[in-house]
């Protein structure tokens, strides 16, 4: 779908939460079709990469390409 968006589950280390935070901006800007919305839309759209977001590092966790417990 979005060549950009790189593969976070990796042998040789854990993700970042920056590199989840940027896979899920790339993936709602391709979905929404906007790089940098309206403001109006804003919100809607910092809201949908922060869950993006969440369900990714869930995923991660579930898959083991992250450790359950960050610390």
């Amino acid at each position: 779908m979005c060549r950009s968006i790189k593969q976070l589950r990796r042998a040789e280390r854990d993700v970042t939460e920056d590199e989840i935070a940027a896979a899920a901006l790339q993936y709602v800007r391709k979905v929404s079709g906007y790089r940098q919305p309206a403001r109006a839309n804003a919100p809607a759209f910092e809201s949908a990469v922060a869950e993006v977001a969440a369900a990714t590092r869930r995923l991660l966790v579930a898959v083991g390409g992250l450790p359950a417990d960050p610390s």
